[in-house]
C-alpha cells in the first residue's frame, strides 16, 4: 500500500490509520510504504526519492501481489503513476484509490492533453480504480470508460458516546483545509446573518491554511469575537472539540467523502453540509442532517438556523446519522471489501 505517512495530516492519513487500527495490515500482509510526508521542500522531495525506491526494490524483489496506491490530484497523481507503472511492468495488480474533492477539475480542466491521456490510462491500465462514492464511479466511467471501478466509502470507528449530550449550544464546528473551497468565507457571511439571531454562536473553524484570511473576513463582516482559529486539531483534540459542537458544518464547493463528515456523524451531531460529490449519499438532507446548494450563504444561515434553534432536530439528526455510520461506513464494512478486492486480485495472478 502506497499513500502519505499514516502520522501526517488529511483525510488520506486518516483512512491510512483507520485501516492500520483495524488490523487490515497484519490480516491481509500489507506492507506501507510512504512517498509523501509534509514539512520543508527538501524533506519532501527525500521522502518522494526514498519511497519510490522502497517500491522499485518492493516490486522487483518481493513481487507483491498487488500494490495499493492511495491517489488525490496533481503532485500526487504523479508520484503514484508513477508508482503504478513500475508495479505493472513488475506484473503485480494495481489498485487505484481515488481520493480528493477536486480530480475531476484536475483531469478534464487543468490537464493538457497529454497529461489528460495519461490520466485516462493510468486510470484504465489499473486492476481496480476504488471510488469513494457511486458519483465518482460514474465521473471514472465516464472519463475512462476501460476502467474497472468499485465502489468502497470512506470509514471510521464508532467512538463511545457520553451517557449525556455535553455540547454547547451555538457552537459551530468546522474541520478541514481552511481555505475557500471548502466554504469557509460562506460560513463566516452565514455566521454574519446569524449573529443578532443567536448571541451564544461560536464559529470554530479548525485546520491549516488562510488563517489570516478568515480573521480578516470575521473583522469586517463584525464576528471576529465570534471566531475560534484553534489551528490544526489531531485525532484526540477532535473528538473534544466533536464532543462541545452543537451543529457541525462542511460547506465545501466541491468534495470526495470527507473523513472530518463521517467522523462527525459518527459523534452522533447535526450536520449541515454542501450537496457535493459522494455528501449526499452519506447525507439525506432533514433525514441524518440538512443539505444546501454550494456556495450559497443564505441558504446555509437558513439551515444552521434551523438546526440551532431546535435542540430535538439536532438530537433526531444527530442519533440518524450515527446509524448511517453504523449500518453503512463502519470499519468493519470498509475493510471487508477492501479484503475482498485483494483476494479476487490475488487469486487472478
Amino acid at each position: 500500500m502506497v499513500g502519505t505517512t499514516p502520522e501526517g495530516r488529511g483525510g488520506v492519513a486518516s483512512v491510512v490509520s483507520v485501516l492500520r487500527r483495524h488490523g487490515l495490515f497484519e490480516r491481509e500482509d500489507v506492507r506501507y510504504i510512504a512517498t509523501h510526508r509534509g514539512g520543508p521542500r527538501l524533506a519532501k522531495a527525500a521522502g518522494a526519492l526514498g519511497g519510490m525506491w522502497r517500491i522499485l526494490l518492493a516490486c522487483l524483489g518481493r513481487r507483491p501481489a498487488v500494490v495499493h496506491a492511495h491517489v488525490a490530484s496533481r503532485a500526487s497523481f504523479l508520484r503514484k503513476s508513477l508508482v503504478l507503472l513500475i508495479a505493472r511492468m513488475s506484473g503485480c495488480k494495481t489498485i487505484f484509490h481515488l481520493h480528493g474533492a477536486e480530480f475531476r477539475e484536475f483531469a478534464t480542466q487543468e490537464a493538457g492533453r497529454w497529461l489528460r491521456r495519461w490520466i485516462r490510462h493510468t486510470l484504465e491500465r489499473s486492476s481496480v480504480v476504488i471510488a469513494l462514492s457511486e458519483s465518482w464511479a460514474q465521473f471514472v466511467r465516464a472519463f475512462a470508460p476501460g476502467a474497472k471501478v468499485a465502489v468502497v466509502p470512506n470509514a471510521v470507528p464508532l467512538p463511545a458516546l457520553p451517557a449525556q449530550a455535553a455540547d454547547e449550544e451555538g457552537r459551530v464546528l468546522f474541520l478541514g483545509r481552511i481555505e475557500a473551497g471548502k466554504g469557509v468565507y460562506e460560513l463566516l457571511a452565514a455566521g454574519a446573518l446569524l449573529a443578532g439571531r443567536f448571541p451564544g454562536l461560536r464559529l470554530v473553524i479548525g485546520g491549516e491554511g488562510d488563517l489570516q484570511g478568515v480573521r480578516r473576513r470575521a473583522a469586517e463582516l463584525g464576528i471576529a469575537e465570534r471566531v475560534e482559529l484553534p489551528g490544526w486539531i489531531d485525532a484526540q483534540a477532535r473528538g473534544l472539540e466533536l464532543a462541545r459542537a452543537g451543529v457541525f458544518c462542511l460547506p465545501s464547493h466541491a468534495e470526495g467523502l470527507p473523513m472530518a463528515l463521517l467522523e462527525a456523524m459518527a459523534a452522533r451531531k447535526a450536520v449541515v453540509a454542501c450537496s457535493v460529490g459522494g455528501v449526499p449519499e452519506a447525507i439525506h438532507d432533514g433525514d441524518n442532517g440538512m443539505l444546501v446548494p454550494p456556495r450559497d450563504a443564505d441558504a446555509l444561515a437558513a439551515a444552521l438556523a434551523a438546526v440551532l434553534g431546535d435542540a430535538a432536530l439536532r438530537a433526531r439528526l444527530g442519533n440518524r446519522a450515527r446509524s448511517t455510520i453504523e449500518q453503512d461506513y463502519s470499519t468493519e464494512v470498509m475493510c471487508g471489501k477492501l479484503s475482498a478486492i485483494y483476494r479476487e486480485l490475488a487469486g487472478a495472478t
